[in-house]
């Protein structure tokens, strides 16, 4: 619902009928705005606490998240410019963004290059975690691996070639560290 204060409310008003429709009510009844309602007026952006002149002053911070329901399959996609990808079905795809999170029951395989991962479920394939990967408990992650920092919680799973990219980027060339984990492990970097 619309509030008045709402800038969306104000356009609605200001919206008129398309003269266009039938007689019978069917066709198309779309509202026309007139330019000049688009735009605040010279009292609305002076106004202190207008919701328009708090919308300039302060710049939208747009957060982009991508959920994978459960139950819901994602095959052959390559997601980018997303903040924050939650799996909680199946993603078979390549992902080059800022987060994943995968939930108990979820699944991840394909290639994925993060800030920060987090694994409740299963994830198989080439996982780059730039700042952060975090294993929890019920976490499987299998492949090849890379990560600045590592937290894995006990009963977490990590298998596959695994290493720091700190420590490939200190030494210039991949870190010779490679390792794979049968068996839980509590480790904190």
């Amino acid at each position: 619902m619309l509030s008045n204060g709402s800038i969306f409310a104000s356009h609605r008003a200001a919206s008129t009928p398309n003269s266009s429709s039938s007689p019978n009510g069917v066709g198309s009844t779309q509202p026309k705005v007139a330019p000049e309602n688009l735009t605040a007026t010279a009292a609305e952006k002076s106004a202190p606490n207008s919701s328009s002149a708090q919308l300039a002053a302060e710049p939208a911070t747009l957060v982009a998240k991508l959920v994978v329901g459960p139950g819901v399959k994602l095959k052959g996609a390559e997601i980018q410019d997303c903040d924050t990808l939650l799996v909680e079905g199946r993603v078979e795809a390549t992902m080059d963004s800022r987060n994943i999170q995968i939930a108990d029951q979820g699944s991840f395989d394909g290639k994925v290059n993060v800030d920060v991962a987090e694994i409740h479920g299963r994830f198989n394939g080439e996982l780059t975690a730039r700042q952060q990967l975090v294993i929890h408990s019920t976490g499987r992650v299998n492949g090849k691996i890379r990560y600045g920092k590592i937290v894995i919680h006990e009963g977490g799973e990590l298998s596959g070639d695994v290493k720091s990219a700190n420590a490939a980027e200190a030494t210039g060339a991949e870190a010779s560290t490679t390792f794979a984990i049968t068996r839980p492990l509590v480790k904190t970097a």
